[in-house]
């Protein structure tokens, strides 16, 4: 087997979580991207280098995976500042888009052109071999598109050119997979409550209770139904309601309003979710409450989300406990709570700690694909060894 890098990576509606290698790097870049027709115009070269490559990833894709192939993208925080950037519309797969092929050969290029040293380097074009996990919302699982979007990215070469990007310009990267995993989103948040990095069993209390798992993304939602310890793909559930179109009508009555653009959904989450000045924006120069058109907007989307878990928990009516989790669980979380409060009253969890909610999938993508490497190492081991038995006969 080559030397191969694991790479556990979420292609969230909001952001891009990555982890690589043995836990040493991970990256989170905004799922926004821009064509850009022309090489942009550097300043100097020497003010480029100085700058961080997630500030200023600028790059062509080359891949029989995409539609569009062979396009330069802006990408990320480069992308936000165009006027032309695309974030993935409600309604749409996450399996069928370019917008997120070009984000995983971003992010996993910019790694192996910050690792370098690990892979095979011939002048400016290095040879990159991954090991994947990530993942699918649990409704396309079952649509059975991960079957094809595991099989676009096996089997081909795809590269990655950097243009104006800082410290890597010119650098070509070829990536290529010896495994890609593709997991359904709600079984990784169940992995990721009970497992270690390792693969160790961590929370024996939660392992053989029924729950459910309400995670609430940019696009859709998936209520993964888990009981004997794994999740019942019957029961589970996936429904195209998340947070991206209530931030979108946010961002838009705040320009409206206030004459305020803000670059990207991200803005929005950051005014919502901050620890000081939350639903505060500055109008030319003064502090200035949008409290008002977050709560109306918010808790509407809120109660969508309540009526999907009291249907689902009426179907399931022994569910011990609801997890929710998600980059739109924490704008959420407090209109949700209030909401059960006042109603039903379920036992309802959310996660206090607002960047372990938005690094779970990564994390348990982590956890899922390291789990198999281990597994896969150590067979090819056991070959290995009993090949050299055979010989000594």
């Amino acid at each position: 087997m080559t030397n191969s890098r694991i790479a556990a990576i979420d292609v969230g509606n909001d952001s891009l979580k990555g982890i690589f290698g043995k836990l040493e790097s991970e990256m989170n870049i905004p799922n926004v991207i821009a064509r850009d027709i022309e090489d942009r115009p550097i300043i100097g070269i020497e003010e480029l280098d100085k700058q961080d490559p997630l500030d200023g990833l600028h790059i062509r894709v080359h891949s029989p995976a995409l539609q569009d192939n062979n396009a330069i993208y802006r990408v990320g925080n480069l992308a936000t500042k165009s006027n032309n950037s695309t974030e993935l519309d409600p309604g749409s797969s996450k399996s069928e888009e370019d917008q997120t092929l070009v984000m995983l050969f971003a992010s996993l290029a910019l790694d192996a052109a910050e690792q370098d040293s690990l892979f095979k380097k011939n002048n400016n074009v290095i040879e990159a071999n991954y090991t994947l996990g990530t993942g699918l919302p649990l409704r396309e699982v079952k649509e059975g598109k991960d079957v094809g979007y595991r099989s676009k990215l096996l089997g081909s070469v795809h590269q990655v050119e950097f243009l104006v990007t800082p410290r890597h310009q010119g650098i070509k990267v070829n990536i290529k997979f010896d495994e890609v995993k593709v997991y359904p989103e709600g079984f990784a948040a169940f992995i990721n409550l009970v497992m270690d990095n390792n693969g160790n069993i961590i929370n024996k209390d939660l392992i053989d209770k029924r729950i459910l798992i309400q995670d609430i993304g940019g696009l859709s939602t998936d209520i993964a139904v888990i009981k004997n310890r794994k999740v019942d793909d019957d029961k589970a559930q996936g429904f195209n309601l998340g947070v991206s179109e209530s931030l979108e009508m946010i961002r838009e009555e705040i320009r409206s309003k206030y004459g305020i653009e803000l670059d990207s959904r991200r803005d929005v989450v950051e005014i919502i979710t901050k620890k000081n000045d939350r639903n505060h924006i500055m109008v030319k120069g003064s502090r200035t409450s949008v409290h008002e058109i977050v709560d109306r907007i918010l808790v509407e989307l809120a109660k969508k989300q309540y009526r999907h878990l009291r249907n689902m928990w009426q179907k399931n009516s022994q569910t011990e406990i609801c997890y929710f989790i998600g980059g739109g669980s924490s704008v959420l979380k407090e209109y949700i709570k209030t909401l059960n409060n006042n109603l039903d009253g379920y036992n309802i969890d959310f996660f206090e700690d607002e960047n372990e909610s938005i690094w779970m999938m990564a994390n348990a993508y982590y956890k899922l694909i390291a789990d198999f490497s281990r597994k896969n190492q150590k067979q090819d081991h056991k070959r290995e060894d009993e090949k050299k038995l055979a010989k000594t006969k």
